[in-house]
Order: C-alpha cells, then structure tokens, then sequence
C-alpha cells in the first residue's frame, strides 16, 4: 500500500433505501485495490453499512468521511436527525426504534449498533437528541 493517505466523502440521504450500501459498496472495493486482509474488509464493510442504514433510517441526511492510511481506515459518520436519547439502551441487542413502515422493508430489527460494535476495532458514539449523531469506527490494518 503507498504511503499516502486516502480520502473519501459520501452524502446520504435519509429515507433514500434504494441509496443504501452505496459507499459501502465503494468502500470495499478500494479495500479490495489496496489488497486489505478479507476479514478487515468485511469487518469494515459490515460495520460502514449497520452505521449507514441507519442514517438512512432515522436521520434526515448524513455525511460519511473515510480515510485510509497504511495502518486503518477510519470512517466518520454524522447525521441531522433526532439523535439517540440512550447510546447504551440503543446498544442492546433488539432494541430498535425503528418505524413500522422501515421494519416492513427488512430494516430495523435492532442488531445495527451491536453488529457495528463486534466489527470495529474502535466504536464511538456520540449523539444530542434533536440535533443528530456522530459515529467513529476505526479498524486496523496489522493487529
């Protein structure tokens, strides 16, 4: 991998599901071009998309900023939306507050957050109700 660092920008649109796993989607196949391990690759990927469905989901749109360097990749996601009241209820396997109309398209089941944080090496979560969320997922290259 050159010693440069990689840049990419994404805008996400909530309620755009048909948009959904695009910069995922993107995201891997750069992996892919830079020979990243498969298991980082999918890690990563797995944890971009939890975050970006649900940015699709509950917010009104969002920025996704990844940066690549020879040792991570590390994706900052911020959404407008109305944010999570409790990050740690939010992390319970289940709990959802997805609508029913997202739930009758197969998202929403509430394994986002907790399949974000099984595939990142580093997950942090910040949010203020009314305004939005921020998340940081890094996963490392060498461990």
């Amino acid at each position: 991998m050159s010693t440069g660092k990689m840049h990419f920008e994404y805008q996400v649109e909530g309620g755009n599901f048909s948009a959904a796993g695009f910069p995922s989607s993107q995201v891997k196949k750069t992996l892919k071009q830079l020979n990243v391990d498969g298991n980082v690759i999918r890690r990563t990927v797995v944890a971009l998309y939890e975050a970006e469905v649900n940015i699709v989901a509950h917010a009104y749109n969002g920025i996704i900023s990844v940066d690549i360097d020879t040792e991570k990749i590390t994706i900052l996601l911020k959404d407008e939306g109305p944010g999570i009241a409790d990050i740690k209820k939010a992390m319970e396997i289940g709990y959802s507050t997805a609508t029913p109309e997202v739930r009758e398209m197969g998202f929403g089941a509430g394994m986002g957050l907790s399949n974000m944080k099984t595939n990142a090496d580093h997950l942090n979560i910040t949010s203020e109700v009314g305004k939005g969320t921020i998340v940081e997922i890094i996963n490392y290259f060498h461990q």
